[in-house]
C-alpha cells in the first residue's frame, strides 16, 4: 500500500445510472484535506480512465476486463422493460421474460446486460446507445430492456417500464488499478461498505482515533480483603488459653 504524495483531489469517475451522491457526502465528512472530484463517463471509457490515470477510481458495471485492476462488486440493478406509456405492458406490476416473445426487442450496443438468448423479435440494426433506442421505443418501434437506472436517467413522459422477470441482471462494482492502492482507495472503499468512521479501515489516515478508557480490573473480594475471624469459632477468648468452654462453679 502507498501513501498519497500530492495534495490533489481523490478522482472518482463513474457510469451513467449510478448516484453516487451519497458516498461523497460522507467523504466530505471524514476526509476534510482532499476533496473528491466527480468525473462524469461512460461504460466504455471507464477501465481506460483508470488506466490512464485519468481517474483514482471508478464507478462501472460488469462485466469489463480485469486485468491489473481490483474490482469490488457491490449491488446489483433490476432489470426493466421501457414501453410507451400505453403499451399493454402497463396493466401489470411486473412481467415475464416469456411475455417479450412477440415484441421487437431492441439491442443497444453499450447494453451492459448479457443475454444467453435475446428474448422477442430481433431488429436488423443494433441502435448505437441506450439512449438511442429508448428514443426509438418512444417513436413507437419495439422496447428495449435496460437496468432501472438507466430507464429513470432516460425518463420520458411518453414511456414507462415495468420490472422483467428472468432477465439479466446489471452489477454495479468499484474497480481501481491494483499498483495504485492507497489510503485513499482504503478510505473510499470503507465508505462505499458502510463502514464507520472509527472502524479500523474506515478511518481516515488523518483522522485522530478515539481512545477508550479501559475499565478496572474486578478483583475478587476473598482475594483482595483479608478473611474476617467469627470471635464465636474463635478459641482465643479473654481470660481463657484454650478452646474448651469454662466450667460451671460447684455449690457447697
Amino acid at each position: 500500500m502507498t501513501e498519497a504524495t500530492d495534495s490533489r483531489p481523490f478522482r472518482l469517475t463513474y457510469v451513467p445510472g449510478v448516484t453516487p451522491a451519497k458516498w461523497v457526502r460522507i467523504w466530505g465528512e471524514r476526509v476534510t484535506d482532499t476533496p473528491l472530484e466527480l468525473l462524469a463517463g461512460n461504460a466504455a471509457d471507464a477501465t481506460a480512465a483508470l488506466r490512464q490515470d485519468r481517474a483514482d477510481a471508478a464507478l462501472l458495471r460488469l462485466p469489463v476486463d480485469r486485468d491489473g485492476l481490483s474490482v469490488i462488486p457491490l449491488y446489483a440493478e433490476v432489470p426493466v422493460v421501457v414501453v410507451p406509456s400505453d403499451h399493454v405492458f402497463t396493466a401489470a406490476e411486473g412481467i415475464a421474460l416469456a411475455d417479450l416473445a412477440d415484441e421487437l426487442v431492441l439491442d443497444p450496443v453499450d447494453t451492459p446486460l448479457v443475454w444467453d438468448h435475446l428474448p422477442g423479435r430481433r431488429t436488423l440494426d443494433r441502435p448505437a446507445s441506450t439512449s438511442d433506442a429508448i428514443e426509438l421505443v418512444a417513436a413507437g418501434v419495439g422496447v428495449v430492456v435496460v437496468p432501472m437506472s438507466l430507464a429513470r436517467l432516460n425518463h420520458r413522459k411518453d414511456l414507462t417500464y415495468r420490472p422483467v422477470d428472468g432477465a439479466p441482471e446489471s452489477r454495479i462494482a468499484l474497480a481501481w488499478v491494483e499498483d495504485r492502492t492507497t489510503d485513499l482507495i482504503d478510505e473510499f472503499i470503507g465508505i462505499v461498505r458502510g463502514r464507520t468512521a472509527n472502524s479500523s479501515r474506515g478511518r481516515s489516515p488523518h483522522e485522530t482515533p478515539k481512545t477508550k478508557t479501559p475499565k478496572p480490573r474486578k478483583q475478587t473480594e476473598a482475594r483482595s480483603a483479608p478473611r474476617k475471624q467469627d470471635p464465636r469459632r474463635s478459641g482465643g477468648r479473654s481470660g481463657s488459653g484454650s478452646g474448651s468452654k469454662p466450667g460451671r462453679r460447684k455449690r457447697r
